[in-house]
């Protein structure tokens, strides 16, 4: 559990260093991804980002598993 979470932690830190560059990269602007905009309000769903993710983060768990 220790490792699990000190690798979650290194993922979030990288993750938040590297932001700047990467918002520039086309995932949450893919086809699918929902976006509902009123003047007081937006709501934003990243369905196809989010079975994209999920996709390679499976491949990536069953290739390090092994």
């Amino acid at each position: 559990m220790q490792r699990a979470l000190i690798a979650t932690g290194i993922v979030v830190l990288a993750a938040g260093l590297l932001w700047p560059w990467l918002s520039r990269l086309p995932f949450f602007r893919l086809p699918g991804d929902f976006v509902i905009d009123h003047p007081h309000f937006k709501f934003y769903f990243p369905l196809t980002t989010m079975i994209l993710i999920s996709a390679i983060l499976t491949i990536l768990f069953s290739v390090f598993r092994k």
